[in-house]
Parts: C-alpha cells; sequence; structure tokens
C-alpha cells in the first residue's frame, strides 16, 4: 500500500517535470530537473528504514522478494492513471536505495522531441534493423516510442516490445500492439524475442540488446522480413556496430558482418543537452546504411565510418559534432556544454567557428 509521504514525493516529480526522483542514504529525496540534481531541503535526510518503507510501499510481494534474492529490481509504476514511473530499487554498501524515472503519460512526435526529420525515414520502413543508441538516461526509450507511435497512427501492423519494464503504453490506433514485460510475460529479452517468430509481427521493437542471444535473434529477425528497433548503450555509430560484431566469437564475426551489412537501417546515437532557454534539447548523429556504408562493415573497416557519415549530409547522416555545432551555432546550446558531450572536442571547436 503506497503511503502519503510516497505520494506526495511523486505527485511532486510530476509537477516540476522531473526526470527523475532519487532516493538515497542520508540525502533528502532529490529530483533531477533538466539534467540538474536538485535536493529537496525541506525534506529530511532519508534513512535505510524511510527508503524501504517508500520503495516498499510501490512493490508487490514478488517484487520484494525478487530484491532480496538479487539485490535490485525493475518495476513500473502507475500513479492514478495520470504518471507513470519506471524504477529501479537497489542496494550500495549495504543500505537501500531507489531511483524513479518518470514516463509521460503522453507520447511525443518526433517533432515535439526536436529531433531530425530523417528519423521519419524509420518509421516507413518495412524491414530491417534500427539502432538506437546513447549512454543511459539521454531519451532512447522515448525516440524508440515516438518511432512505434508514429507506426501505430500510419500502419496497420502488428507491432511487439519487449521491455524491461514496460515504459510507455501505447493506446492502439490502426495498429496492433502488444506490450510483453521481461519477467511478468516473458522469462528474458531472448526467449521473448525467439517467440515472435510465432506471433507473426510486422515491427518487433527490443527495449535493449543486453547479450549475445538477443543480438543474434534480433539481426535474424531483421534479416527475415521484419521491422526491428532496438536500443544499446554506446557512444556512436561506428561503436555500436563494433560492439555487436564483438559479441560474437571470432569465427562468427565475419558472418555477422555480413548479415550486418544486409539488415542494417541506420544507428541514430543521441544525446540530450542542456539549452540556453532551459530544458533538454537532443545532439543526434545519424547513420544510414547505404552501399558505402554497408560495404565498410562487410569488409571491417569499420573506422572508416565516420568519414562516410560525415561527407554523406545530402543523405540525411550527420555526426554528433556537427549535431552539436549547429546548436551552438544556432545558440540553442553554449559551446562548453557541447564540448562536455562530443567524443572530439578539438574537431567540435573549429566546427563550432565555422
Amino acid at each position: 500500500m503506497q503511503n502519503i509521504a510516497m505520494q506526495e514525493l511523486l505527485e511532486l516529480t510530476v509537477k516540476e517535470q522531473a526526470s527523475d526522483l532519487h532516493l538515497s542514504l542520508g540525502h533528502p529525496p532529490t529530483l533531477r530537473i533538466a539534467g540538474n540534481l536538485v535536493p529537496l531541503v525541506k525534506k529530511k535526510p532519508a534513512t535505510a528504514e524511510s527508503i524501504m518503507e517508500l520503495a516498499g510501499s510501490l512493490m508487490t510481494q514478488e517484487q520484494e522478494e525478487l530484491l532480496k534474492q538479487e539485490k535490485e529490481v525493475d518495476f513500473s509504476y502507475n500513479l492514478d492513471g495520470r504518471a507513470r514511473f519506471r524504477v529501479n530499487v537497489f542496494y550500495q554498501q549495504g543500505a537501500p536505495s531507489a531511483v524513479l524515472r518518470l514516463i509521460p503519460k503522453q507520447i511525443k512526435t518526433l517533432e515535439e522531441l526536436n529531433l531530425p526529420v530523417t528519423l521519419h525515414k524509420f518509421a516507413q520502413a518495412r524491414q530491417g534493423l534500427l539502432l538506437i543508441t546513447g549512454p543511459s538516461s539521454h531519451g532512447k526509450s522515448t525516440t524508440l516510442a515516438a518511432l512505434i507511435d508514429e507506426i501505430n497512427h500510419t500502419r496497420a501492423d502488428h507491432v511487439i516490445t519487449i521491455e524491461d519494464p514496460v515504459e510507455y503504453v501505447f493506446e492502439d490506433d490502426k495498429a496492433i500492439i502488444d506490450q510483453r514485460e521481461v519477467r511478468q510475460d516473458a522469462k528474458s529479452f531472448a526467449s521473448a524475442l525467439r517467440a515472435t517468430f510465432r506471433q507473426d509481427p510486422d515491427v518487433i521493437a527490443v527495449g535493449e540488446m543486453r547479450d549475445l542471444e538477443t543480438i543474434a535473434t534480433a539481426i535474424t529477425a531483421a534479416e527475415t522480413g521484419h521491422l526491428v528497433f532496438a536500443t544499446l548503450h554506446t557512444n556512436s555509430a561506428a561503436q555500436t556496430v563494433h560492439r555487436i560484431v564483438d559479441s560474437f566469437p571470432s569465427e562468427q564475426q565475419m558472418q555477422v558482418r555480413a548479415q550486418l551489412s544486409g539488415s542494417l537501417l541506420g544507428v541514430v546515437s543521441q544525446r540530450l543537452v542542456p539549452a540556453l532557454n532551459g530544458g533538454l534539447l537532443p545532439a543526434v548523429e545519424i547513420m544510414l546504411s547505404n552501399p558505402a556504408v554497408a560495404n565498410l562493415i562487410r569488409e571491417n573497416k569499420i573506422h572508416e565510418l565516420p568519414l562516410v557519415i560525415d561527407t554523406s549530409a545530402e543523405a540525411g547522416m550527420i555526426s554528433l559534432n556537427r549535431a552539436l555545432a549547429n546548436l551552438v551555432r544556432s545558440k540553442s546550446i553554449t559551446l562548453e556544454n557541447a564540448l562536455s558531450f562530443s567524443l572530439n572536442p578539438v574537431e567540435l571547436r573549429t566546427l563550432a567557428r565555422n
């Protein structure tokens, strides 16, 4: 049973449009607003007991048992139908902590998220693999939801999502959308993904590709006529391709490169950068598969992918540095913030001046 103190904290998180609520030992409850941690200084510092009382009020008995066994648990929580939270409760130095991510009720469009129009191409595709990448908490799930919802409103497709936990909840429009949650509806990402081959999907969305079997099955699904969206914690298009190929044993890597070169639609790598007028703005690297990209992947010349991205602007590709530089030149973000997100700050300084 949720207690009054927890209800107040969740409602405050929604009211302040915070992205996260942190409950951590020795600190007052803390909100992340526009990328910055803001402690609620009028609240008392949390104790182990108060954290367990607050977090425990949101958990089922099964989730409490899982926390005891695994020392961490993921689940989603619905706040009276007004908002949803993705909750992670975990232990650190023997004491409990919790982070609650606010999931907006409304699924925003690509335009409302300030994402490049090029991304519409992926919602129009019929088969292939799109990888949405970037660090944790930089909007991958939100971008994925926007693409799925665009399909939902434009195509009579069967969409299956595999998530841990389910975040955005879709209301079927033209599409049929089945949302499967790991542990509740399936044993694992890999088993749920394998099962899709018997469920007649047109589109498959994988919340996270965490292991070799999930990656291999996703590539196979894309090869066999499905449109597959998946997220990965990588920092660039080239690093994403490396990560996928390197996850396989060396004797399989040539075959995987061949599969990937034929099935990959593209890689979207994004960062959320503090905006000058408040809030966060996405800086997005986009690699679209074309004959040059496919050939570099197949020939194991992945280190040359950044050059192709940088010289293919007319095709809709853009490097992360150019995306950051465009935001700096339009006075949307500061150069200092842009540099902190860049993988090549020296190049970015030059691009931002031109």
